[in-house]
């Protein structure tokens, strides 16, 4: 019981990086879109090249999403949402649908945690509510819920989700791989 080795035949191996780099040029040809100006076909002369979050956030998968630029800037090198390639593939790998739960929770909490000390405090949750409810919520029911939710979550009694008490929540929430992810 534990660890199996998994064995592939050479046959499946070559498919699997076929696939791979069928997506990597798809991922490629999605981001060169953005910015035809910027990126190149060809990275030799300069292999640093990023797309800026305003450009980013503009694409059909992202548009309606109310946490796009915090999406951006937590997948983004330098923490302003200006995505190099390899960004851009990071992005779309741990938010797509086959992500695994524990990675699409690690990214979760961080885009989530909008002053980036590491803990859901209740600022960070009073804009996560903001967001998804379009500030249709007057402040008093927005604290109500963020107290709420803190006061259930927080499992250490610090009046903050560590990445401990995030990742309890989210393990009781059936719906949240099938709702944290972006079709490319």
């Amino acid at each position: 019981m534990g660890n199996k080795q998994t064995t592939f035949t050479e046959e499946q191996l070559e498919a699997y990086q076929v696939m791979l780099e069928s997506e990597e040029q798809r991922l490629h040809g999605r981001f060169r879109e953005l910015a035809p100006h910027l990126v190149p076909l060809d990275y030799t002369n300069n292999p640093d090249v990023k797309v800026p979050l305003t450009l980013i956030v503009t694409m059909p998968e992202l548009k309606e999403n109310p946490f796009r630029e915090r999406i951006v800037e937590t997948f983004s090198e330098d923490g302003q949402g200006n995505l190099s390639f390899n960004d851009f593939v990071d992005m779309f790998s741990a938010l797509c649908e086959a992500s695994p739960r524990e990675l699409k929770t690690i990214y979760a909490f961080k885009i989530y945690d909008f002053n980036r000390d590491n803990f859901i405090c209740k600022e960070d949750m009073d804009k996560t509510l903001n967001k998804l409810t379009k500030g249709e919520l007057t402040a008093e029911e927005v604290a109500l819920v963020c107290n709420k939710a803190i006061e259930e979550a927080d499992l250490d009694g610090d009046s903050k989700l560590s990445f401990a008490d995030f990742e309890n929540m989210i393990s009781k929430a059936p719906d949240f791989l099938s709702n944290f992810h972006i079709r490319i």
